[in-house]
């Protein structure tokens, strides 16, 4: 018998979003890291464009976008605090769990995600669109920041070596190892060392997913996280490159498998990697 996840209201299939994308209270968003490439070539009909690093990350400052900002971004796509928002990414729902974490990380009550993100829609041949549609503006506003959801590079330096406490490193066992510095397909985003953080457990996201995208079963996903140390008993801290595989395993972690203390640090490598002295293995 199959076990349901902890907490299957936030996920939708491509089928529910075929059904319901027209209904006045929901609202489906495509996020990208580039919009050229995906959502400016054909969307799901009647979805905004959430840009990834422009929307969601702050314009100056290494860190993601503002409280203010996060109020004016869902505003402007038409999203009140009523609204169902359902979220689907460019590569296998990265960039929309990234977006999905910010969004919980300032309070937003429903937000989903479509299992299998941009690739299962295409892969059905489910309709697409390239027009472009406006909504009136919403009145949601962001809350205060929920840093129980989020780790910085204090927190993971006061855990190394502490019982109680796991990491995950979610990057492919080459950036694990410190044999390459960054996927091929992200050249310009290195760390001046290779490595992991001390006592990370390497878990690649992309072992979460069926091939379709969507994700695995919970008996599958325990399988993968529990023999590795990574239980709900403990407390734990989930990191990539810059955060956004990682956010993908937070989701699985927190809202699938139901663990209760689960925080992401998009730091991640870019930041650990690049720091004078910070402890390094390979």
């Amino acid at each position: 018998m199959s076990i349901s996840y902890t907490h299957p209201e936030v996920l939708v299939d491509t089928n529910w979003v075929l059904q319901h994308h027209k209904d006045a209270n929901i609202r489906i968003a495509e996020v990208d890291y580039d919009p050229v490439a995906n959502y400016n070539l054909g969307h799901v009909p009647g979805s905004v464009l959430i840009d990834w690093k422009k929307d969601i990350n702050d314009p100056v400052r290494r860190d993601i976008l503002s409280q203010e900002a996060t109020t004016e971004l869902l505003q402007r796509v038409g999203v009140s605090d009523s609204t169902t928002l359902v979220l689907y990414g460019d590569y296998n729902n990265w960039f929309a769990a990234f977006a999905f974490w910010v969004l919980k990380y300032y309070g937003f009550k429903d937000v989903r995600l479509m299992n299998g993100g941009r690739k299962k829609w295409l892969d059905e041949e489910q309709p697409i669109a390239k027009e472009i549609t406006t909504y009136a503006r919403g009145n949601f506003k962001a809350s205060k920041s929920n840093d129980s959801l989020r780790a910085y590079l204090q927190d993971v330096r006061g855990v190394l070596g502490k019982k109680g406490h796991a990491l995950v490193d979610v990057r492919g066992p080459k950036e694990f190892s410190g044999e390459i510095l960054a996927p091929p397909e992200y050249p310009n985003e290195h760390a001046q060392r290779g490595g992991h953080i001390p006592g990370a457990a390497n878990i690649p996201w992309g072992q979460a997913v069926k091939e379709d995208g969507t994700f695995k079963s919970v008996e599958e996903l325990k399988q993968l996280y529990e023999p590795k140390g990574i239980t709900k008993d403990k407390k734990i801290i989930t990191y990539c490159r810059i955060g956004e595989r990682s956010s993908h395993t937070w989701f699985v972690l927190k809202y699938l498998l139901g663990y209760s203390d689960v925080k992401n640090y998009d730091g991640s490598w870019t930041e650990w990697g690049n720091m004078v002295r910070n402890p390094v293995e390979k």
